[in-house]
C-alpha cells in the first residue's frame, strides 16, 4: 500500500495511493479513516490525486540519520567506512514534502543532494532484536539528506550542516510493500543523472541500522532512519529541480530556492 498525507480544501488527511497512472482516471487517493500508525479503514471516498497537494508523509518527532554507509561515498569523502555507524540527527523543523522548495541557507556557498532510503517506523520501539526489525517498520520512502557541505567540514558538529530548514525533502508517500534489501536508488539534477546505487550496496542493512539506533533511544511511530546514501553526491544551486527516485516507492522531486 501506497500511503500519502495531503491536504485538500484546508484539511489534512492521510490515503491510501491507488490506480494507474497511464489508466483512466490516473491516480486517486482514498481517504483513510483514522491513522496509518493503529488500525484503519479506508473510507471508499477517492479524491484524484492532482486535485490534493501531497505533504511530507509524516511528521518525525526526529530523523536518526546515518553517514558513510556506502564504501564508494565514504571514498568519495576522502576516507573509509568507520568501524561503527556514523549516526546523526535531523529536526523535524528539516521536514519538507513533494514539490516543496529546498531553501539554501545563507550561510553555506556549497550545498549538495544526497538521495537515500527512509525507513519510517510504525510502532514505539527500543532494544528491538535483529529478527523482530521488519515488524517496527511501517514502510519506506525517498529523501534527501541535504547537506551544507562546506559547513561540514569546518565544523565539528553537523547540526547545522545537516540539520537547517528544508535540508529532508520525504516523499511523495509511504510504501509499505516493498523489500529494502536491493532497490534501485537515483538522484538526478535538472535531468542529469548525477547518483545511481542500489541498497545492496550499504554496508550495514536497514535490520542492522535499526538494531544499532534502539540500543540507544526509543523510536517512536513516524519516526525516521535514513540509511545512507550513494557515491555522487555534488552542488545543487537556486534554480535548479532535484529528483531523488527509489525503485519500487516513487520519486521525490523539489526545486532549489536561494533564501534571503
Amino acid at each position: 500500500m501506497r500511503i500519502a498525507r495531503f491536504s485538500i480544501d484546508g484539511n489534512v488527511a492521510f490515503g491510501a495511493v491507488e490506480g494507474d497512472p497511464a489508466g483512466p482516471d490516473g491516480l486517486v487517493v482514498d481517504v483513510i479513516k483514522g491513522i496509518p500508525f493503529a488500525e484503519f479503514e479506508l473510507s471508499g471516498t477517492k479524491i484524484p490525486l492532482d486535485k490534493v497537494r501531497l505533504l511530507p508523509p509524516v511528521l518525525p518527532s526526529k530523523i536518526v540519520a546515518v553517514g558513510r554507509n556506502y564504501a564508494e561515498h565514504a571514498a568519495e569523502m576522502g576516507g573509509e567506512v568507520p568501524e561503527v555507524p556514523v549516526t546523526f540527527f535531523k529536526p523535524s523543523t528539516s521536514v519538507v514534502g513533494p514539490g516543496d522548495p529546498i531553501v539554501l541557507p545563507a550561510f553555506s556557498r556549497e550545498v549538495h543532494h544526497e538521495a537515500e532510503l527512509a525507513v519510517v517506523i510504525g510502532r514505539m520501539c527500543r532494544e528491538v532484536p535483529r529478527e523482530r526489525a521488519a515488524d517496527v517498520i511501517l514502510g519506506y520512502t525517498c529523501a534527501n539528506d541535504v547537506t551544507a557541505r562546506d559547513v561540514q567540514r569546518s565544523e565539528e558538529q553537523w547540526a547545522r550542516a545537516k540539520g537547517f530548514d528544508s535540508s529532508c525533502p520525504l516523499g511523495p508517500w509511504i510504501e509499505t510493500d516493498v523489500d529494502p534489501a536491493d532497490l534501485a536508488v537515483t538522484a538526478t539534477v535538472n535531468g542529469e543523472l548525477r547518483q545511481a546505487g542500489r541498497t545492496g550496496q550499504m554496508v550495514r542493512s536497514v535490520a542492522d541500522l535499526i538494531v544499532h539506533v534502539t540500543e540507544a533511544m526509543t523510536l517512536l511511530p513516524g519516526d525516521v532512519l535514513l540509511t545512507g546514501t550513494p557515491a555522487g553526491v555534488g552542488p545543487i544551486e537556486a534554480g535548479d529541480e532535484v529528483a531523488v527516485t527509489v525503485e519500487g516507492i516513487g520519486t521525490l522531486t523539489n526545486k532549489v530556492v536561494r533564501g534571503r
